[in-house]
């Protein structure tokens, strides 16, 4: 195999980078070329409600600029491109192709009561055995939905919507798409149909027009447009690999057989396993799991867990105050408290939102009988905690529909650098854990993009350069008995 280089943007809600790979040998070699900020902004309208909004404008930049930094290297031949983002998100286009407003954040409040306004237009379950994604009031589906109860003129004046990486896809090559894994994401979508689902969209009164072709991952769009290409000052094909940023880490997951639960770990985590069909029955509807598009013909059946989030947003209001501390420094004050001072289901709703999570969790724990958490070691720990908890019960839940036991559990993904966390992972649910790649979401958007040139072959041998190239950890489970108490107090609480 000839030495091949590709370039993976990969855009999470806290910061974007450019991650190029080098493939040599059946071998991947990462190095980190571009990584900026992404910081989102309120901006009141003339009522003086407040808007969430991504600086859209700023990612774009940031991109043209990762690009450019790695095609002007003299000695670097670059085979291809490709990006990746989180879900659900979306921009309006015009009937010229032109940006009608900024992307709103998935965390905004537009989509407050927007579950129960779609409940009365068509129930719940039929909405589910449309999709077969789980119920999120962030999903695309309400995000739109709003506009129309709103009579939105920006929904009056599109004639597109694009979900972000498409979006920045557009504007790179000039082709309008929806990538498989990313329409999935958006509860539009019919995985029976393999299209966007009609009589849905009709009962929502959402216009069909807006919805583009739908393509598969491993797509190549084309060459960066003349514009940019000049922007740039070089060109570069762009594909598109898994452009959901957990299709991308999933393709990345170093299993050589199959029967396993992954987790993707950041901001979010989701857990799941992969499948090579929806399943859309009472059980999943009740459970509220998702069906999203993989690689490779393959169906992500998965749930969403409110991952580091709260950890975060707690970090954030502790340095608004000048308490700066990092992860590590708050991982270190987690493993010296006391275990179980309290138990955080953190899904809960109120949790959602960005604000001071200090303050809402010793409220939570007010609210439901236990012991305010007072020092940031014992919030910090209480958090960890309570991601392996729910672990273990999406776990139980994911085994149940599944039909069998899921083993290992591979954990991929940012949150893999907790080694507090992955044990606790063990400990809750009493398997075997196998962290890495930490790159996860990179490594599979690279393998995805070598896969469309004909580099690799399949899934299976993107797999295999994964176990060649990244180094993995193993965790063991302990002592369970504390984990059982906790996860009964959990239960009740839920």
């Amino acid at each position: 195999m000839k030495t091949m280089n590709f370039l993976a943007i990969d855009l999470g809600a806290e910061s974007g980078r450019t991650i190029l790979g080098k493939l040599d040998g059946g071998r991947l070699e990462l190095s980190e070329a571009h990584r900026f900020p992404n910081l989102p902004v309120w901006l009141n309208d003339k009522s003086g409600q407040p808007t969430l909004y991504w600086d859209i404008l700023q990612l774009w930049q940031n991109v043209k600029e990762g690009i450019a930094r790695v095609v002007h290297k003299p000695d670097l031949a670059l085979s291809g491109v490709g990006i990746d983002t989180w879900g659900v998100d979306f921009g309006l286009l015009d009937r010229n192709g032109n940006l009608i407003a900024n992307p709103v954040h998935y965390r905004d409040s537009r989509t407050d009561g927007m579950l129960e306004e779609a409940f009365r237009r068509m129930s719940r379950r039929e909405i589910f055995e449309l999709t077969g994604i789980q119920f999120l009031q962030l999903n695309t589906l309400y995000q739109v939905l709003s506009l129309v109860v709103n009579r939105s003129p920006s929904l009056e004046a599109a004639e597109t919507l694009l979900t972000l990486p498409n979006l920045l896809n557009y504007w790179l090559t000039g082709r309008m798409a929806s990538e498989f894994t990313h329409a999935t994401t958006t509860q539009c979508y019919d995985p029976r149909l393999g299209n966007w689902s009609e009589p849905l969209l009709a009962a929502m009164q959402i216009p069909r027009r807006l919805f583009p072709e739908i393509i598969p991952p491993g797509t190549v769009l084309g060459p960066l447009s003349n514009p940019v290409a000049k922007d740039i000052g070089g060109t570069v094909q762009v594909i598109a690999p898994a452009t959901h940023d957990t299709g991308s880490a999933v393709a990345a997951v170093p299993a050589s057989a199959s029967g396993f639960a992954w987790i993707s770990s950041g901001t979010w985590s989701v857990m799941g396993t992969e499948i090579d069909y929806p399943i859309i029955n009472q059980a999943s509807l009740e459970n509220n799991f998702t069906n999203e598009g993989g690689v490779g013909g393959t169906f992500r059946f998965s749930k969403n867990i409110m991952g580091l989030w709260l950890l975060q947003e707690c970090r954030r209001t502790w340095a608004s105050r000048g308490e700066e501390l990092s992860y590590n420094d708050l991982t270190v004050l987690a493993q010296a408290a006391p275990p179980f001072g309290a138990v955080i289901d953190l899904d809960h709703s109120e949790f959602l939102k960005p604000g001071d999570m200090p303050a809402r969790i010793q409220e939570y724990c007010q609210r439901t009988g236990q012991p305010v958490l007072e020092s940031k070691a014992s919030i910090a720990r209480s958090i960890l905690e309570g991601i392996a908890l729910k672990y273990r019960f999406v776990l139980e839940r994911l085994e149940e529909m599944a039909g069998h036991r899921l083993e290992p559990l591979y954990i991929v993904g940012g949150g893999t650098q907790n080694r507090l966390l992955s044990q606790f992972s063990a400990d809750a649910t009493g398997r075997q854990v196998i962290t890495g790649p930490v790159e996860a979401t990179a490594t599979g958007n690279i393998l995805m993009q070598a896969v469309a040139v004909g580099a690799l072959g399949s899934l299976e041998e993107a797999r295999t350069v994964v176990r060649s190239s990244f180094e993995v950890s193993q965790f063991e489970p302990g002592n369970q008995a504390p984990w059982d108490a906790a996860y009964e107090r959990l239960l009740s609480i839920m």
